[in-house]
């Protein structure tokens, strides 16, 4: 799979509200980051198995259903393996019904048709609003 149709798969794996990534897409060294992390979450997650179980447990104890991913803009780079992806996500509080976005930046390495290195800024203070925690 080229670099979009990686987003492609997480894009359609929030919006059916599974876990953001295939098993199948997933090399087996692959590094996920999220630099600006909330406080005691983790920045880095390395390896197949640990990103699953990551992403899984996350997926399940986070109370926001996705409704939408707008305003999607690709920026293919130099490497034909790497893309820069902006999007907005908007979800709605599962317990609340309050319904909020929140913009992120990603950028993602494919090799060999799976996603290799997956790095996300996400607006950190926009989710804490959204979930009433800030």
């Amino acid at each position: 799979m080229t670099p979009t149709e990686i987003f492609d798969s997480m894009r359609s794996r929030w919006l059916a509200d599974q876990p953001t990534y295939d098993p199948d897409l997933l090399a087996d060294d692959v590094v996920v980051e999220v630099p600006f992390a909330a406080p005691g979450r983790p920045v880095r997650t390395e390896g197949k198995q640990r990103v699953l179980d990551f992403t899984r447990a996350g997926r399940a104890s986070f109370p926001v259903r996705f409704d939408d991913c707008r305003d999607v803009v690709i920026h293919q780079t130099a490497d034909p393996e790497v893309i820069v992806v902006e999007y907005e996500l908007v979800g709605t509080h599962t317990e609340t019904g309050v319904t909020a976005s929140a913009p992120f930046i990603g950028v993602l390495r494919a090799r060999g048709g799976k996603l290799a290195h997956w790095r996300e800024y996400q607006h950190t203070m926009a989710i804490a609003q959204a979930l009433g925690q800030a």
